[in-house]
């Protein structure tokens, strides 16, 4: 396989691992937003989040967690930001599903994207789709 993440977690490449356990493996990104920017992925190979099991789903975001809290802790910041970029049109570069945990500080200038509002039966145009989906 040619990705990535899976010889990052085969240690063909190597990373500064943060955290591994049965099903997550956790390593700081080559280029982060900030010091301590950390990448969780599932050890299984799975290029999105519809993909994803349950479990690892669960794995991930309990990793995420305890990263975040050794974060705060260890690093003295005060707090964190997890992003997921889902599939090519959200940006996401690596097909192998991941979250970044970005450490952050008051006023360190990364921004929300940004925002709009709905225009006139739009917001209900949108939820009847969705649920419809559901």
């Amino acid at each position: 396989m040619d990705c990535i993440f899976c010889k990052i977690i085969a240690n063909d490449i190597p990373c500064h691992k943060v955290y591994e356990d049965d099903k997550v493996y956790a390593f700081f990104d080559i280029l982060p937003i900030s010091q301590g920017h950390t990448i969780i992925v599932p050890k299984n190979h799975v290029s999105d989040i519809e993909s994803l099991s349950e479990g690892e789903l669960c794995a991930m975001t309990a990793a995420i967690k305890k990263i975040g809290k050794a974060m705060i802790d260890g690093l003295g910041v005060k707090g964190y930001s997890v992003f997921l970029d889902n599939k090519s049109a959200a940006n996401q570069h690596v097909p192998h599903i991941h979250f970044h945990l970005v450490p952050r500080a008051e006023g360190d200038g990364l921004e929300r994207w940004p925002q709009s509002g709905y225009g006139e039966g739009e917001a209900e145009f949108c939820l009847k789709k969705v649920k419809k989906e559901l």
